[in-house]
């Protein structure tokens, strides 16, 4: 899919050439210089395909990998959407080892730093990649400083948190990088499954690095997700792949409880069945520590894991896990980004989880080497009450007038700086700024946050409240797209691809819906019964919430996907009863 800015939102043409439209957000203005690849003639198709063979050892290309690839390797920005194992590194990787490009490479967890150095050590000589975090002593940061300033070194991995710091960003723009990569892209998103508001000091990292070539990578992304990806990170002109999410080899399934008690009771006789390797999901850190007791006490090499835990515990659970020490991890949300194991068999969830993004992003850990796995959610209905009251958490608004009166007294300054005038913790602060200025009550740039003029605290904090009520909106709409995925008597995957963004056929042969309801002509029948003509990616506008895309169709009923208030099933009965209620067409002003 590409995508181009065309003053109101993200429009991406798929293969059928439809054009989608996505909801709108600010867009950054189109950039005025260009990388320092830029300077320089650009590598030509062949030369490209030499490095991935010659350097990388491969020379098969999955669809819009290599149109990725020459994207970044001419200066274009890129946004690729891609389930892991399928190559995103090389989109990066293969432009910058035939450019011999300076790259800056953030990633959110140390492991996954030290394995991407590894494996570019290993392949491209010594020395060539280094990562900055927490873990390096003074002897061996100043060792990694020296290797990029020499030039020995062109690749450097770092946390967002290290990118954040003042001296470090200085030293990484006297590098003048070339390449900027942002994995798991998803974070910088608070549409996104695991928002990370230190990812939002990316863009002006960007910006004051003299806006080098940015290629944002992630797994899992929304329509939504992937708009907000794109205006957070100021790409420009980007070229937005978006692989299909289909996992076929998965089988989807859902089995409904009444009681807590029979639902712990069928997780733990079905897990001890199923053996291992596998994962299982729970809302709590616990629920997961009950359950890795239970399963071990029958024989299973079983073991919890949350972020409660020390990190020289979950380091330990993580490389058994790898090494096939562990039978089954029990784990909550804090276990899987990066985890990259091909052979697990199935993903467990105990519990149902807060949306659709989550749960796709751990069921996709299941089956990466292409044979069949399952994928089983156990469901209460009456464990919706606990997702809800986690999409409803606030930032207090003492937290926001703080930070706002740090910023107006201090700007333009950094997040490090405005920390001392606030006294809050740095994620605190971070969820007050990202309000603010989604709010337009303060603006990012490049020497950091300043207020905007003519707003005051109260105006300030009002349009804060404001902004946070309607993502609280958001994400309470997500938990019922869960809740729909748990209930649907269609198929699962249709409803799970439809969420995406993806349009899917009504049967997929692979579900316990389809398997139950007959077979793929009866779904074709059921499809073509559908009154109204509503289609995938149609362009709508509500009467009170404006405009949205369409991202399911059923017989009787439609769900839509609106700026202002996130998913929401409409009836058709209502619609065509109550005439303008939800017209075609108008999807942006």
């Amino acid at each position: 899919m590409w995508a181009a800015h065309d003053g109101a939102g993200l429009a991406l043409a798929g293969a059928d050439n439809r054009v989608r439209r996505l909801p709108s957000f600010p867009l950054p203005p189109r950039r005025v210089g260009a990388s320092t690849m830029t300077e320089n003639q650009p590598p030509t198709d062949d030369e490209l395909r030499r490095t991935a063979a010659g350097r990388f050892g491969f020379d098969e290309w999955r669809e819009g990998q290599f149109e990725a690839v020459q994207a970044a390797a001419t200066g274009r920005d890129v946004l690729a959407v891609m389930p892991t194992g399928h190559g995103k590194s090389a989109v990066y990787q293969v432009p910058a080892a035939a450019l011999d490009a300076v790259t800056v490479v953030v990633s959110p967890l140390i492991a996954l730093q030290r394995d991407q150095v590894d494996a570019l050590n290993e392949t491209l000589g010594a020395g060539r990649a280094v990562a900055l975090n927490s873990t390096l002593g003074a002897r061996a940061e100043r060792r990694a400083w020296e290797a990029l300033e020499d030039g020995e070194a062109r690749f450097v991995f770092l946390a967002p948190e290290q990118i954040a710091r003042e001296d470090t960003l200085a030293r990484l723009a006297g590098l003048r990088p070339d390449l900027f990569v942002v994995d798991e892209a998803h974070c910088i998103s608070a549409w996104g499954h695991d928002f990370r508001p230190d990812y939002l000091t990316l863009g002006g990292a960007v910006e004051r690095l003299g806006h080098p070539t940015t290629v944002a990578l992630t797994a899992t992304a929304s329509p939504q997700t992937r708009a907000e990806i794109v205006a957070k990170l100021g790409l420009v002109d980007p070229l937005v792949l978006v692989q299909s999410f289909d996992r076929p080899n998965l089988t989807l399934r859902v089995t409904r409880h009444a009681t807590d008690g029979e639902k712990r009771a069928a997780v733990l006789d079905e897990v001890a069945e199923l053996g291992g390797p596998g994962l299982v999901y729970a809302a709590t850190r616990r629920a997961s520590e009950d359950y890795a007791d239970a399963l071990a006490q029958r024989g299973l090499r079983a073991e919890a894991y949350h972020s409660g835990r020390r990190a020289a515990d979950r380091a330990s659970v993580h490389a058994r896990f790898l090494g096939n020490e562990l039978d089954v991890v029990v784990a909550t949300t804090a276990f899987g980004m990066g985890i990259d194991k091909p052979d697990v068999r199935f993903v467990v969830h105990a519990d149902i989880p807060d949306s659709l993004d989550s749960y796709y992003q751990e069921i996709g850990r299941a089956g990466r080497d292409g044979y069949p796995a399952l994928a089983v959610l156990h469901y209460r209905s009456e464990d919706l009450g606990l997702q809800r009251f986690f999409a409803g958490g606030s930032v207090a608004e003492g937290h926001l007038a703080a930070v706002f009166d740090a910023v107006r007294g201090a700007g333009p300054a950094r997040p490090t700086a405005l920390r001392s005038e606030t006294g809050l913790s740095a994620r605190a602060q971070s969820r007050a700024l990202a309000l603010l200025e989604a709010s337009g009550a303060v603006r990012g740039g490049r020497h950091g946050f300043q207020a905007v003029d003519g707003v005051g605290r109260p105006d300030a904090v009002e349009r804060a409240v404001a902004e946070e009520d309607a993502r609280r909106r958001v994400d309470t709409s997500r938990v019922e797209m869960a809740r729909g995925y748990a209930e649907t008597d269609l198929c699962r995957r249709q409803w799970l691809l439809n969420y995406f963004g993806e349009d899917a056929p009504a049967w997929c042969g692979n579900c316990d819906r389809c398997e139950e309801t007959g077979s793929r002509e009866q779904a074709r029948e059921r499809e073509d019964a559908t009154p109204g003509g509503w289609s995938m990616q149609d362009p709508v506008r509500h009467r009170d919430w404006g405009p949205g895309l369409v991202m399911g169709v059923e017989p009787d009923r439609i769900t839509v996907l609106f700026d202002s208030v996130g998913y929401r099933e409409l009836a058709l009965a209502a619609i065509e009863d109550n005439e303008g209620l939800l017209v075609r067409g108008g999807a942006s002003d």
